[in-house]
């Protein structure tokens, strides 16, 4: 009766250890196959260890390819949208959270209502906005539909709730104004959401495909999915170019995510039990 226990969590890491594998195996042929000589990625069964190391596709991407501009359009335009959306909704989700205004429930019950919406519904009427606004083909074309979301308003409000009344009492009291409360007690206190948010939007708009598709129409101005796009069809066969294109592409989200998933994971278990 005493193995039974240890039996179970076996059995439960043997489960887990094969989910990782069949999890990583893509990742790990893709990044080998970057490093493959042309040719060598086509065999069957697919090789994940290169006969020879070499790093011509990713001088290839950069020199011959110009993927160096497409690597900055992305670098610019989520890092903009990273942190101005996250000022815009920590500042709507303390608004939400702990001020008393008429309607303040019926419009936040209304924004959780409108999550439901696919996007793609709302881009054309987005599309002819921003049109007629002449920021098509322009970095504000994709920064300012990301300028904000429903759902970091949420994830925001829901943490801020956890933060009691009395601290804003005291640092109004002090003589502080509703900015100096919001930039000096509210922002330190919510650190852990905050880079929750910050992976969410980063993430979110560095592997956007679909919208920058829509509003760049020019090929300098294009995002590394979209280009990475273009160019599959251009170099189909070229599997080795593909996979370092690839690499070249989850490189900075992993990144990220790798540096900040420890306080990602504190904001979602505090997050998710507040208000």
């Amino acid at each position: 009766m005493q193995f039974k226990p240890k039996i179970k969590k076996s059995i439960l890491y043997i489960i887990l250890i094969i989910m990782c594998i069949l999890t990583l195996a893509p990742l790990v042929w893709m990044i080998s196959a970057s490093l493959m000589p042309t040719g060598q990625a086509n065999t069957y069964p697919p090789k994940f260890i290169p006969a020879k190391v070499t790093f011509v596709h990713y001088i290839n991407l950069f020199t011959r390819l110009n993927l160096f501009r497409y690597f900055m359009n992305s670098t610019i335009v989520s890092l903009a949208v990273t942190f101005i959306s996250l000022f815009v909704n920590s500042m709507a989700g303390f608004a939400f959270a702990k001020y008393r205004f008429p309607g303040r429930d019926r419009i936040f019950k209304l924004l959780l209502a409108a999550m439901i919406i696919p996007g793609q519904v709302t881009m054309l009427p987005l599309f002819l906005m921003l049109n007629r606004m002449g920021l098509i083909n322009t970095y504000w074309g994709i920064i300012i539909p990301g300028m904000a979301s429903i759902f970091g308003i949420f994830l925001i409000r829901q943490y801020i709730f956890s933060i009691p009344d009395s601290l804003i009492e005291a640092a109004r009291m002090d003589g502080a104004s509703d900015f100096r409360i919001y930039w000096s007690v509210i922002l330190p206190l919510c650190k852990p959401i905050l880079v929750t948010l910050i992976i969410f939007s980063f993430m979110g708009s560095w592997n956007d495909f679909l919208w920058p598709l829509i509003v760049m129409t020019r090929d300098s101005m294009y995002t590394l999915p979209v280009a990475l796009a273009n160019l599959m069809g251009e170099h189909a066969q070229d599997i080795e170019l593909m996979m370092a294109g690839s690499v070249l592409t989850i490189l900075p989200v992993l990144v990220v995510f790798m540096a900040l998933q420890k306080y990602y994971i504190k904001g979602i278990m505090m997050g998710s039990v507040k208000g």
